[in-house]
């Protein structure tokens, strides 16, 4: 779904959502902000770039990044899952990964949501420059959330 897909579905539901972000740093929130009508579900985001942030914030667990560390498919749950319960919304959407451009696992990228029919998260596989990455990331997360 693109942003302005989502926002007129949540607006249709009633629906609320929010956003944790890590390698995005805020452009899953600035693409859902920039669909006008969006703070009728908008709620909110929290950006965590800082594992000690993803802890305190979002409410991970220090023993799931120290056994799957902050890119990894049980933190981009927690990440969502803290979203959700912490700016009360129906739906969150995470995002964690690797943007580079050093690194041996470089594009690696998780996102995740957590709404009332459940959690789900996928593992994606990016290429490109360090911009091009966070940019698939946002439209990974945001395809991520169906309503059906």
């Amino acid at each position: 779904m693109t942003a302005r897909e989502i926002v007129a579905a949540l607006t249709a539901r009633g629906q609320t959502l929010a956003v944790a972000e890590s390698l995005t740093g805020g452009l899953l929130s600035d693409a859902i902000v920039q669909v006008p009508g969006a703070s009728k579900v908008f709620m909110g985001g929290i950006v965590a770039y800082d594992e000690g942030r993803k802890v305190s914030l979002l409410g991970v667990k220090q023993a799931t990044l120290d056994q799957y560390t902050a890119v990894s498919r049980p933190t981009a749950l927690e990440m969502a899952r803290g979203a959700r319960e912490r700016l009360k919304t129906d739906w969150a959407l995470s995002t964690t990964g690797y943007a580079g451009p050093d690194g041996d696992d470089v594009g690696l990228v998780y996102v995740a949501l957590a709404g009332p029919r459940g959690e789900k998260a996928l593992e994606c596989r990016f290429a490109g420059s360090r911009a091009e990455i966070r940019n698939q990331a946002v439209q990974a997360a945001l395809h991520l959330l169906t309503l059906d």
